[in-house]
C-alpha cells in the first residue's frame, strides 16, 4: 500500500517553527517569552525525525536508520554549535559533554529500553552479530580516539587535543564513519536488515514519491527552525542549569536528551513490533553519527573560530563508559536477549543520570 498524503500537523508544525523563529527574531523575546520558543523548537525536532522516517520508509532499510541518524546529528550539530558560539569560554566542554551524554543515552537508555519492551512483549528478541558487533567495534574505536586518548596527550596542557591532534582526530572520525556507512549501506548491507524481512511499517506502507519530496521538502524547514530556535535559547538553556546550581555537564545531557527523545520513540516502536535489528540500527547509528559526523563539524568551527575545545572525559566518565561498552559487548555478542539484559542496561543509563547530577 503507498500513500500519498502526509498528516495535516507534519506539514503545520514547520511553517509554524518557522514563523515562531522569525517573530521571536524581530521582537527579541526573552523570559517567559522564551517558552513558545522551547515549545516550537521541541515540535521542530519532532517533525524534522517524522519526515526523516517517511523517506526512510520510501528508501528502505539500512537506508532508512542512516537518513534518520543524519538528521538527528543535523539538529545535534546546531544546538551544540548555537551554544558554543553564545557563550566560547563556557562551552568549550560541550561538544565532549554533548557526545558522551549521547553514547551513555543510546547504549545504556534507548537500548535498554528497547530490550526491555521487546523481550517482556516477545520474551527472546533476536538480531544479527554481524551488523551489531561491527557497529560496536567502530562505537568502541571512535569514543577511544575522541574522548578517551585527548586525557593521556602531552601535546597541550588539560584534557584537550592540540590543533594537528583535533584536525587528525576529526578527519579519522569522519573516514571511520564514512567506511562504516560504506560496508551498512552497499558491501555487506545483508548484515544490517532484520531478521524478519517482512514490512511492517509506521505509516502502513512505503510512501509514494510525491510523498517522499514533499516530507524532504519539510524536513529542510524543520531543520532551519530548530537551528534558528536553538540559537535563540542557548543562552537560557545554560544560564538555567547554572542558576539551579547543577553541574555543566547537565547542559550536554539536556541536549542530547532533546535531539534523542523522537528517535527513541522510533527505536522503540521497532522493538514493540518484534524489530530489534532495526531498533539497534537506530540506537547504534546514531552513536555512531554523533561521534563521527558531529566532532568534525565541531571540530572545524573551533579551529577556524580559536575556540578551545576540551575532548577528555573525567576518571569518573571513563569508566562509566568503559562499564557501558563492556556490557554491551556481552549483550550484543550472542544474536539473542532477554529482559534481564534490558534491565542491565536500564541500571547503568540511571546511574549515568544520577552522577551527572551528583557527581
Amino acid at each position: 500500500m503507498t500513500h500519498t498524503k502526509l498528516p495535516l500537523w507534519s506539514i503545520a508544525l514547520p511553517l509554524l517553527a518557522l514563523a515562531l523563529l522569525t517573530l521571536a527574531s524581530i521582537a527579541s523575546w526573552t523570559g517567559y517569552g522564551l517558552l513558545p520558543v522551547g515549545a516550537g523548537l521541541v515540535g521542530a525536532v519532532i517533525v524534522a525525525v517524522f519526515h526523516a522516517e517517511v523517506i526512510a520508509l520510501r528508501v528502505g532499510e539500512p537506508f532508512g536508520t542512516l537518513v534518520l541518524a543524519l538528521a538527528v546529528t543535523i539538529i545535534e550539530v546546531a544546538l551544540i554549535v548555537s551554544m558554543m558560539l553564545s557563550d566560547p569560554v563556557g562551552g568549550t566542554a560541550l561538544a565532549r559533554d554533548t557526545v558522551f551524554a549521547t553514547v551513555m543515552i543510546v547504549c545504556n537508555g534507548v537500548v535498554g529500553l528497547c530490550l526491555a519492551t521487546g523481550a517482556w512483549r516477545h520474551r527472546v528478541v533476536a538480531f544479527r552479530i554481524e551488523g551489531t558487533a561491527s557497529a560496536l567495534s567502530v562505537l568502541v574505536a571512535l569514543t577511544g580516539l575522541v574522548l578517551v586518548l585527548p586525557e593521556f596527550t602531552t601535546s597541550t596542557a588539560g584534557p584537550t587535543y592540540s590543533p594537528p591532534q583535533m584536525m587528525f582526530a576529526g578527519l579519522m572520525s569522519l573516514l571511520l564513519y564514512g567506511v562504516f556507512v560504506f560496508v551498512q549501506t552497499v558491501r555487506h548491507r545483508e548484515f544490517f536488515l532484520p531478521v524478519d524481512s517482512g514490512q511492517d511499517a509506521a505509516l502502513g506502507g512505503r510512501p509514494g514519491g510525491r510523498q517522499a519530496l514533499a516530507a524532504l521538502a519539510l524536513l529542510v524547514a524543520a531543520l532551519v527552525a530548530v537551528v534558528g530556535l536553538a540559537k535563540l535559547l542557548a543562552p537560557t538553556i545554560q544560564h538555567g542549569v547554572a542558576a539551579a546550581g547543577a553541574p555543566a555537564a547537565v547542559v550536554g545531557v539536556a541536549i542530547a536528551l532533546l535531539v534523542l527523545l523522537p528517535e527513541t520513540g522510533a527505536a522503540f516502536n521497532a522493538a514493540y513490533r518484534n524489530r530489534m535489528q532495526t531498533s539497534l540500527n537506530l540506537a547504534l547509528g546514531s552513536a555512531l553519527a554523533t561521534i563521527g559526523l558531529t566532532i568534525p563539524a565541531v571540530a572545524a568551527v573551533a579551529i577556524a573560530l580559536d575556540i578551545p575545545l576540551v575532548l577528555g572525559l573525567p576518571a569518573k566518565e571513563i569508566v562509566l563508559l568503559a562499564l557501558t561498552l563492556f556490557v554491551s559487548s556481552i549483550t550484543l555478542a550472542s544474536g539473542q536477549a532477554t529482559v534481564l539484559q534490558g534491565a542491565v542496561h536500564l541500571v547503568l543509563f540511571a546511574a549515568f543520570l544520577f552522577l551527572a547530577v551528583v557527581p
